[in-house]
């Protein structure tokens, strides 16, 4: 086992990373509630539900299982966890634990930051991209949609429960899918993190135990040491969106047909294209990324039915537009990365078009 901290200005919780099992005894010493809701989706719940009833089975245990999927991600599974609480008499003093991928974590995070204006929750990630990612850091939220992510608060969990053993249930789509996420590491501020992830590829593909216990914690640690300056996102945090402004506007006009990591490997090869378009970097950052998301059966290429004109326009409704110009993360080179501001959108759909070119 081994547990990284994350800890931010009147609030520390542990990231508990185990190799085989579900170890809840820190963070149910964490906790006040005598009501605990677990909430999963339809894939999820029938594997871990029941091992986690009998790590929690000291409290009243209730159960919320939501529908699968982006499309899922919504005002409506927000209201029916909010519906599960109610019903169950849950106040604040009561916790709820999010069992699943990056939607579960996002979409009950919310649902705990609404409930009588926030209770505890604990995240409990099942999938590499919420391991090393969506569980970590207090970003909660639903789609709307016009856009993903649109609708939500900052809201910290009590502590972060990763079992890998978790990822042996994963189809290699969704497995390589977090390897997207984990990529972007390497380009923000990491560039030894980009070595070590080539000379490993194979033990990565194998889930081979070491490997994948280093990755993630490196993930998480890379994360919290960024959250811990600016958990509001009001400066450098922002660097975490790599890669995510082109990733999420390729998910809405895709119809979320790509899965999250799908679209910020996308994402990273349109960035990199756009720093050496404006000068930023030197022509090879582009490769380096090509090399790496190829290895892992990732998508470099953009098919040409997800027009130029609709991921701009989505891009238009993103978080980090300010006064209505584009502010976007940027590289000067591997692990280098900046806030651009002020982007112009004929530079950004020159990038996008020669990702879809393959160039």
């Amino acid at each position: 086992m081994q547990t990284v901290s994350l800890d931010i200005p009147g609030k520390q919780y542990p990231i508990i990373i185990d190799s085989q099992a579900f170890n809840a005894a820190e963070i149910k010493s964490r906790l006040k509630a005598h009501k605990i809701m677990l909430v999963s989706d339809e894939n999820v719940a029938p594997l871990y539900l029941q091992p986690l009833r009998a790590e929690f089975s000291d409290y009243e245990v209730h159960e919320c299982v939501i529908g699968i999927g982006e499309k899922h991600k919504n005002t409506n599974s927000w209201q029916m966890i909010l519906d599960a609480l109610a019903k169950n008499g849950f106040n604040r003093s009561d916790a709820l634990v999010a069992v699943g991928g990056g939607i579960v974590c996002d979409i009950t995070g919310f649902a705990a930051a609404s409930w009588m204006r926030g209770v505890d929750f604990v995240q409990v990630p099942t999938s590499l991209l919420a391991q090393i990612d969506a569980s970590v850091g207090g970003k909660t939220g639903v789609n709307h949609a016009a856009g993903k992510n649109l609708i939500g608060a900052f809201h910290q969990p009590q502590a972060v429960l990763i079992n890998i053993a978790t990822l042996q249930t994963l189809p290699p789509r969704e497995f390589n899918a977090g390897i997207g996420e984990a990529i972007k590491y390497a380009g923000i501020n990491q560039p030894e993190f980009y070595t070590w992830f080539q000379d490993n590829r194979l033990a990565i593909k194998q889930q081979d135990q070491a490997a994948m216990q280093h990755l993630i914690a490196e993930c998480c640690r890379f994360k919290a040491e960024i959250v811990r300056d600016d958990e509001k996102e009001q400066g450098v945090r922002a660097l975490l969106n790599l890669g995510h402004t082109f990733g999420h506007a390729i998910e809405n006009v895709s119809d979320y047909r790509y899965l999250h990591g799908e679209a910020v490997a996308l994402g990273l090869v349109m960035a990199a294209d756009l720093s050496v378009r404006l000068g930023h970097a030197a022509s090879g950052l582009k490769q380096q990324f090509i090399d790496l998301i190829e290895a892992f059966d990732l998508p470099c290429i953009l098919p040409d039915k997800y027009t130029t004109d609709a991921i701009i326009n989505a891009m238009r409704l993103d978080k980090k537009v300010h006064s209505g110009k584009h502010r976007l993360i940027l590289m000067r080179a591997m692990g280098e990365a900046f806030v651009a501001d002020d982007i112009s959108e004929n530079a950004i759909a020159e990038s996008i078009m020669a990702c879809r070119e393959g160039d």
